[in-house]
């Protein structure tokens, strides 16, 4: 990737930045009013306004950051946490668009999302799921995630 849109803002927004200079990769971000001064916005090799301050006129508006995305020319869409980040719809969006999202596929947010169906997706799996590795995986999880 060369470009990546951070689909987010805040702390979260920030680590996502410095994670992209350091791999080289042109960062992109949006802003609504309330944060138009904000780190990330300072940040970011280039910034685009995205709307009022209420998240649900600016970061959630999925054809906005879509708008934005295409006419600065992303590869691709870190929705870093919240927000757009387990949403499939967003995901298949950016799919028809030609956009990576740097996350979870659609199909996997769909099936992973709801308990009864990921565990018959994961059911058929030649592993044998132990409680004891459960508890070591959720143990891990939570150090490293």
């Amino acid at each position: 990737m060369i470009k990546v849109l951070v689909a987010n803002r805040g702390e979260i927004a920030c680590r996502i930045i410095r994670t992209l200079k350091e791999m080289n990769i042109i960062s992109v971000a949006v802003y609504s009013d309330a944060d138009a001064q904000a780190l990330h916005v300072k940040m970011a090799d280039e910034a685009y306004y995205l709307g009022p301050s209420p998240s649900s006129e600016s970061y959630l508006v999925q054809q906005k950051i879509i708008d934005i995305a295409v006419k600065s020319g992303v590869d691709g869409i870190h929705p870093g946490y919240g927000f757009l980040s387990e949403n499939s719809d967003f995901a298949l969006k950016l799919q028809e668009n030609g956009i990576k999202l740097i996350g979870p596929s659609a199909y996997s947010m769909d099936i992973m999302g709801d308990k009864l169906s990921a565990k018959d997706a994961v059911k058929n799996l030649a592993y044998l799921w132990s409680p004891a590795l459960i508890i070591q995986l959720q143990i891990l999880m939570k150090l490293y995630l």
